[in-house]
């Protein structure tokens, strides 16, 4: 075939190939508008200068058609970031954009002192880096070690088998996401004093939290309880008072958080929280529930917020993120407490944003959502 006949066939299939690819594209990503800022934070001195620390770094996408009334903040767990929620390690959609093509603004965060939110040294604290073992036996791969009853109904990380496991690309994509983390309480009063910030700033909204922000959603709502229109608890930090798996001791002294929450009657030196445990576990494979002892204090400040804890099948916190539902009902806050599982959602982990049906997790809650807060 003549050069000249070669080149013009190859301009041919190429244009063909840009026609063809330009129907099938989707529609632009400019439908959604994307806005980054922060939050919160003060001025402290570090070795004689001035620095910001505290402040919270947000990205917000609002879609074309917003059908919402309320933004859906998510607010990530331990050593995650903001990019738990725009992707998964395989590269599918992440739950902001599936929440955003449905009509919700979503508000994205990376927690104060973590990410694209400033750790400053000799102001914040200690931190602590996940070892990619952990992440394996916890998140990706734990039907492997069976370190809880219900690990070996693990089914949905993506790539499985393989893609759980340290030199898989989607695990390494994943562990590479990991970043290092302050302990719980100071990561609490950070989150606590930034949230109420982030409220301040675009008015009522939605928070879903995941893991350690469990505590972040019922502390935020504490401070700002007009302007939490709903929690959403995807197996927030937990159980009540002590933990249930992998440590021991007083972890939570009030009870769902580290910090001081608004009981009434209020707790004092003089009038503490008392605890007392359940004699047995609700059932097979549960843990047995530490409640308040009596008089049971309410939490006002909570009451009256539509609230979802939501749990998987698989993960550690199948076993006791019951004790949660049933510590804030005992404190006078309604909640619905549901296991994905019983609504045909199987074989999730932990990381269950990330996992092969996150999107069909997503509509479940959407759904919830839809229903229950107006």
């Amino acid at each position: 075939m003549p050069a000249r006949t070669v080149a013009l066939f190859a301009a041919f299939a190429t244009l063909s190939l840009r026609i063809g690819s330009a129907a099938a594209d989707p529609p632009p990503a400019a439908a959604i508008r994307h806005e980054s800022f922060f939050v919160g934070g003060s001025y402290a001195e570090a070795a004689g200068q001035q620095v910001m620390h505290g402040q919270m770094f947000a990205e917000m996408l609002t879609p074309g058609q917003v059908t919402q009334p309320y933004p859906l903040v998510l607010i990530h767990g331990l050593a995650q970031t903001a990019m738990n929620w725009m992707t998964t390690p395989d590269g599918r959609e992440g739950w902001a954009d599936w929440f955003a093509t449905h009509g919700w603004r979503v508000v994205m965060i990376d927690q104060p002192a973590r990410g694209r939110s400033a750790w400053q040294p000799g102001i914040d604290g200690a931190v602590k880096t996940l070892p990619a073992s952990l992440i394996e036996r916890m998140f990706t791969a734990p039907e492997d070690s069976n370190g809880w009853p219900q690990a070996r109904l693990h089914t949905q990380w993506p790539g499985a088998p393989e893609g759980g496991h340290i030199g898989n690309p989607i695990f390494d994509q994943f562990y590479a996401s990991q970043v290092a983390s302050l302990g719980n309480a100071e990561s609490e009063r950070l989150m606590q004093q930034a949230g109420a910030a982030l409220l301040d700033r675009i008015g009522p909204a939605v928070l879903l939290t995941h893991s350690q922000a469990g505590a972040f959603g019922w502390s935020i709502a504490d401070a700002r309880p007009a302007l939490v229109k709903g929690i959403v608890a995807i197996e927030p930090m937990g159980p009540p008072y002590k933990d249930a798996l992998f440590q021991t001791g007083a972890d939570r002294a009030w009870g769902i958080t580290n910090i001081p929450l608004s009981y009434a009657p209020p707790v004092t030196e003089a009038s503490p929280l008392h605890f007392t445990r359940q004699a047995a576990p609700d059932g097979p494979d549960l843990a047995a529930c530490w409640s308040q002892a009596a008089p049971v204090r309410t939490l006002p400040h909570l009451a009256g917020i539509p609230v979802l804890i939501a749990t998987t099948e698989a993960s550690y916190h199948a076993g006791y993120d019951h004790c949660t539902a049933r510590y804030l009902a005992a404190a006078g806050v309604a909640n619905e407490f549901v296991r994905l599982a019983d609504h045909g959602l199987h074989g999730n982990g932990h990381m269950l944003m990330l996992e092969k049906n996150n999107v069909e997790i997503a509509a479940f809650l959407d759904r919830w959502m839809t229903a229950h807060i107006h």
